[in-house]
């Protein structure tokens, strides 16, 4: 044994024997509610910010050994809303799972005799889910049909939906923006995101700037050009100055100009009618590529015993989660979701997704309080998780043979993703963010000075959370300067 006195021993304490009692401590204080100590540089932002201590959950600890006492817990046991981090549950149980190389396929059917270009019959588009088909992929879908020799349908587009079964969804309900394509509802034909993106070209020399829609719509009159706004005119809010009337599925128009200052930008709206989107699409798009349609595109179901003509294929789920991780996104996380009862039940409804993931949790865990996930993306007021169970999980999914699929979907710290404006020290970090109005999040993977990695988890949950960044970039720092 060594005096307390000698160097080696005081380096053991800090490391080892203060770790091991502020966990205690923190334990003790979280039943008596009494907050425990935070790095000096988070007290002083929280501080800034006019947040309270106890606004503030976090746990810093080894991300390979769940042994080693945890450097940092502060009300880490209290379930709290997490926001979009709530996405690291959904990507790792579905990755875990279905694993890395899962994709989604989407069968066409014909049925009926192709004659001479003519198709006397319909056709079956049959959504299972793929949260990919965006515009490109749909057109590729498209050109395959006409490379069975289709050029004219005569009979109908049939869009199969029925592999989802979820509630009707009003896109104002959440937020009171239905024109975010953020709030997107799950759909087992999802495509494009069920939103349109408006390009706009400014054109001095003929005062206008023009505009492109896609994917071009059927039955949508569409405003061509806009005016350009006087010269000089600062770029600026110029969405706000657009003054754009999105709100009739049938007409997108506009009252206002658009400053040439801001060179050529896209906007992406969700549309006004949802449910309509698809037919619309797909119609809007066969007709552009040349098609011909005698009947409509209309809902229905797949005849039993009729054989498809051909499937596409979606990117692989290591590829989607990570454009949910980087980039947040809503509908894709949802479709994940859903995805586990899919494949359990053969129909999709988030109550199957809620008990998929409580048996894998709980056969993963075992009495670590599982969290509320809701519908899987973190876009819920009642979604909750601590940061204990979310470090528990994160320890596990680091010495799992998906680490590297689930650390890579992460944004890095000041350099890409939902992070790459952050102020902490770039690429010390692979994070997912988490923010919603009262709530502002941070969890995932931390590269000490030393070398060690740890898990971060830290969730402010407050009226006043959207002031909290430079509070979580200053814990950033510091589980990274661990020497």
């Amino acid at each position: 044994m060594c005096s307390v006195d000698s160097d080696i021993c005081r380096r053991a304490f800090r490391r080892f024997v203060l770790p091991a009692c502020l966990v205690v401590a923190a334990v003790g204080a979280s039943a008596q509610s009494v907050p425990s100590p935070l790095p000096p540089e988070v007290e002083a932002a929280l501080s800034r910010a006019r947040l309270p201590r106890d606004a503030l959950s976090v746990l810093v600890a080894d991300a390979q050994d769940g042994r080693v006492p945890a450097r940092l817990a502060h009300r880490a046991q209290e379930p709290v809303n997490p926001a979009s981090v709530m996405k690291l549950v959904t990507t790792f149980a579905a990755l875990d799972q279905l694993g890395p190389a899962y994709t989604w396929k989407t069968p066409v059917y014909i049925d009926g005799v192709v004659q001479g270009g003519s198709l006397k019959g319909d056709v079956y588009i049959q959504g299972q889910g793929d949260p990919t088909l965006v515009m490109e992929r749909l057109w590729l879908l498209l050109r395959r049909l006409q490379g069975q020799g289709i050029q004219v349908i005569v009979g109908d587009i049939v869009l199969d939906r029925t592999a989802f079964e979820v509630p009707e969804h009003d896109p104002a309900r959440f937020d009171g923006e239905p024109l975010r394509p953020y709030n997107a509802a799950p759909d087992a034909l999802l495509l494009n995101f069920k939103s349109v993106s408006m390009g706009f070209v400014p054109d001095a020399a003929a005062g206008i700037a023009r505009i492109q829609y896609d994917p071009p719509l059927a039955g949508v009159q569409r405003q061509g050009s806009v005016p350009l706004a006087a010269p000089g005119a600062e770029c600026g809010d110029w969405r706000a100055s657009l003054r754009a009337e999105l709100s009739d599925p049938s007409r997108a128009a506009f009252q206002g100009v658009y400053p040439a200052a801001c060179g050529e930008r896209v906007w992406s709206v969700a549309y006004a009618d949802p449910p309509g989107f698809a037919a619309r699409a797909v119609e809007g798009m066969w007709r552009e590529m040349g098609g011909k349609l005698t009947g409509s595109v209309r809902q229905g179901k797949v005849p039993a015993g009729l054989r498809p003509a051909f499937s596409t294929t979606s990117l692989t789920l290591a590829e989607v989660v990570r454009d949910v991780n980087k980039f947040s996104n809503n509908v894709m996380a949802q479709h994940v979701f859903l995805t586990l009862a899919l494949q359990k039940n053969g129909v999709a409804t988030f109550d199957g997704a809620r008990e998929a993931l409580r048996q894998w949790w709980q056969g993963r865990w075992g009495d670590v309080p599982m969290p509320v996930a809701d519908n899987g993306a973190g876009l819920s007021r009642e979604a909750r998780i601590s940061a204990q169970a979310l470090g528990r999980m994160l320890q596990t999914a680091w010495t799992s043979p998906v680490m590297p699929e689930l650390v890579a979907s992460l944004p890095i710290v000041g350099v890409d993703g939902t992070l790459r404006r952050s102020k902490s020290r770039a690429g010390t970090a692979h994070l997912k963010t988490g923010s919603l109005r009262d709530v502002m999040a941070v969890a995932g993977y931390v590269h000490g000075a030393s070398g060690r990695r740890y898990v971060l988890v830290a969730m402010v949950n407050h009226t006043g959370a959207a002031a909290a960044r430079p509070a979580l970039d200053a814990l950033i720092d510091w589980t990274a300067r661990d020497q």
